[in-house]
């Protein structure tokens, strides 16, 4: 029963879908022709070569009551299964009376003189049909694809003011009938395979022109497809028509083109990857010397890009007046501070994505430190270059987002010189507000001092950094260490050399046993001693060259 219920589910959809093909097939002809009603004799006649001036209607005529039901559509011609051709049909009903001798079909495309055709009655079937509505039928104007044909209708003599003019659009190549038989719409079919581990396309091609050589390549699509240098000839001899073609990155602009070897051949093209758009937010740039962070799309792309500060929750809140719309255009930031929690972020349509370029630390030109000194600690700032800072107070909430100010300066900060900011009062559970303020764009950024025991060094402020004081510490203490153990061996070296002149002195006032005929030293010792001193960071300065940055 289930058996029979799925044959018979499969046999309507066949029907539905063959019913759905026939509706959208054009009618086919054997050889355009000229029919007009029963009774009715046309001639087919050459058009003129000079038109004669137009005569003035007879009372009462005028186009709405000598046309009726003028219709236009488009039949196939074939000659062959890949050979048909598109002719355009004009039918009309016409008002026959005894000054019309005929009908005039004129049509006329875009760069293309105006070609008509003419019909003439017979005297004898007009004077027998006068006063009835009769039939004209031609379907021999052959059309173009998408093309666009004005049509206009006269009788003969040409009655002046009346015509009947109308448009019509020939059908599109994306018609499917007219893309498996028209020439100038067949473009093959292409089909593929992602092989991301060796970036490569597989790529077959199906239902290409017969007789003809077929091309294959990978380009970027804008205005035009631009080649990436990734192409393949199939041969029409070949009886698997396929290639392999590699690629870099899986960009939504990277296509598959292809068209057959014939002059104004019609191009097909499948982009594998048209919805990776997070292929797209890579290529950020920044160059330190100019402070200004640049990206350029790598295929057309309407987006918004926006700065941004990232927080410890993940989130990213916008820089206010940071946004700049693009679809082709590169972007540019000028005088940007290279924060790490400095980002950029990029959004399409309802998605937005997020890339920090500076999350390395590799361009950060400034950081906050905590310095031990005798009798406390000093928070200072170093920065690589000459900056000015907004430096605030704040006081902890239980909100940890939020942090009271309780005072704010201006802080100027020399090149590779720490400067000392000075705080007063007690510092636990306080933090800093720092804001570079010489440049356009900055992220605010929150440093905490998070310990109250001041005999305990305190925690780093920004990086984990080896102070100058603590380094002439180490450096002392590990001198004395090696002033004590050189006293050692000297000392150790004059005890041994004084035993050995007392055993002598001693030998020679009594006879010496054999067996004790050697002397061992009473200690023996390792004179090797290994020392480290830690020296500070050096600062980088000065840097020359721009740098760039590409994250991936």
């Amino acid at each position: 029963m289930i058996l029979w219920v799925a044959l018979l589910v499969s046999h309507c959809c066949l029907r539905l879908s063959g019913a759905a093909e026939e509706s959208t097939r054009l009618e086919r002809i054997e050889k355009c022709a000229t029919r007009c009603s029963q009774g009715l004799n046309c001639k087919n006649k050459p058009d003129y070569l000079f038109p004669p001036p137009c005569q003035n209607p007879a009372d009462g005529l005028n186009a709405s009551s000598v046309f009726h039901n003028i219709s236009l559509n488009t039949v196939m011609n074939c000659k062959g299964r890949q050979k048909c051709s598109l002719h355009l049909r004009v039918k009309t009903v016409l008002q026959l009376t005894d000054s019309i001798h005929g009908v005039s079909i004129c049509t006329e495309t875009a760069g293309m003189m105006v070609n008509c055709r003419i019909f003439s009655f017979t005297k004898g079937s007009r004077e027998r049909m006068s006063g009835q509505q009769v039939e004209i039928e031609n379907d021999c104007t052959e059309v173009s694809p998408n093309q666009h044909v004005q049509v206009m209708v006269k009788t003969l003599p040409t009655f002046c003011g009346l015509t009947w003019t109308g448009t019509y659009n020939a059908p599109e190549c994306s018609r499917g009938d007219l893309r498996r038989h028209v020439p100038d719409c067949i473009t093959g079919r292409l089909s593929y395979n992602i092989n991301p581990e060796r970036k490569e396309l597989s790529v077959n091609v199906s239902d290409m022109l017969e007789d003809q050589n077929y091309h294959i390549r990978l380009c970027y699509k804008d205005f035009i497809c631009i080649g990436t240098g990734a192409s393949k000839l199939i041969k029409k001899e070949e009886p698997v028509k396929g290639a392999m073609l590699p690629y870099s990155q899986p960009l939504p602009c990277l296509c598959i083109e292809g068209w057959s070897t014939v002059t104004d051949a019609p191009r097909v093209q499948v982009c594998p990857f048209k919805d990776r758009l997070e292929e797209l937010w890579f290529g950020v740039n920044f160059d330190p010397l100019e402070h200004t962070l640049s990206w350029k799309p790598a295929c057309p792309v309407t987006a918004v890009v926006t700065l941004c500060q990232k927080r410890q929750d993940a989130v990213c809140v916008d820089l206010p007046h940071a946004s700049q719309n693009t679809s082709r255009q590169k972007i540019t930031f000028t005088k940007v501070d290279p924060h790490p929690q400095l980002c950029i972020k990029f959004t399409a349509g309802s998605q937005s994505w997020t890339r920090c370029p500076f999350a390395e630390g590799r361009f950060q030109a400034w950081e906050v430190f905590v310095k031990r000194q005798q009798g406390g600690e000093e928070v200072k700032m170093l920065s690589q270059i000459s900056a000015t800072f907004s430096v605030g107070l704040c006081a902890k909430t239980a909100d940890p987002a939020v942090c009271q100010i309780t005072g704010t300066r201006i802080v100027h900060v020399e090149k590779n010189k720490a400067v000392g900011l000075n705080l007063t009062g007690e510092l636990c559970n306080s933090c800093l507000q720092v804001k570079r303020l010489d440049v356009d764009y900055a992220a605010t950024v929150m440093h905490c001092l998070e310990r109250c025991n001041h005999s305990s060094s305190l925690r780093p402020v920004l990086t984990s950094r080896t102070f100058w004081d603590l380094t002439w510490i180490v450096a002392a203490a590990g001198a004395s260490l090696v002033g004590i153990v050189i006293v050692t061996l000297v000392l150790l070296v004059r005890l041994n050399v004084y035993q050995t002149r007392t055993q002598t002195r001693k030998g020679n006032e009594k006879q010496i046993d054999p067996a004790l005929d050697s002397v061992v030293p009473a200690l023996q010792t390792q004179p090797s001693v290994y020392g480290r001193i830690l020296t500070p960071e050096s600062s980088q300065g000065g840097n020359t060259e721009k740098a760039s940055l590409i994250y991936d």
